[in-house]
């Protein structure tokens, strides 16, 4: 079998990427998460930021907001992203054993069979999330339930848009893990033990 490369796709909040951090850092292996945008950046030649605000997520508004913003091959920003995120994430599991945070990468890995790949979700139910997100990201003149609900709307969106799947479908992962009910130590464990 080749690279075993491990996805972690998430809830906003339910610290997927606190587990995929710690889970690389276990086995020794790089986690892609940050660096992923500077290359799409670098690739895309749009801004950092940008990238970061539009990378995995569908532009406030939906589809129908973007429809109209296409260059002359028909192709939007994001889809400019989107391009360059696939080749970047499909290098970066050439390159070796790995974690990627997001961005997609258990769909733009899904059917390469020449790859050990654990897909992973990591989720957890609201208030679990609001609390966690008011600790890390601190407060914001937005109740942390409408900040997750816009957030995870939005991913669910542009997962759908480039995926034709739903976002967060057990179906579409190797592992689901409730991380309000598991705690984020026992999700790196079992991340770890099944690798």
């Amino acid at each position: 079998m080749g690279n075993r490369i491990i996805t972690i796709s998430r809830q906003f909040g339910s610290g997927g990427r606190t587990i995929g951090q710690e889970v690389a850092n276990r086995l020794g292996i790089p986690c892609y998460d940050k660096e992923l945008i500077t290359n799409i950046a670098e690739e895309s030649g749009f801004a950092k930021e940008y990238i970061e605000e539009h990378g995995e997520a569908t532009e406030n508004g939906g589809w129908l907001a973007g429809a109209f913003a296409r260059d002359f091959n028909g192709h939007s920003n994001q889809d400019t992203i989107w391009f360059a995120q696939c080749r970047i994430i499909r290098e970066l599991a050439d390159k070796g054993n790995c974690v990627i945070i997001g961005r997609c990468a258990d769909y733009i890995l899904k059917d390469r069979e020449d790859l050990d790949l654990m897909r992973v979700f990591v989720h957890a139910d609201i208030e679990t999330r609001a609390k966690r997100i008011v600790e890390q990201y601190g407060e914001s003149n937005v109740e942390p339930e409408k900040r997750l609900r816009d957030k995870d709307k939005r991913r669910a969106a542009y997962y759908q848009i480039y995926t034709d799947q739903k976002w967060g479908r057990c179906e579409n992962y190797d592992v689901c893990l409730d991380s309000g009910t598991l705690g984020i130590e026992k999700c790196i464990e079992i991340i770890v033990c099944m690798y």
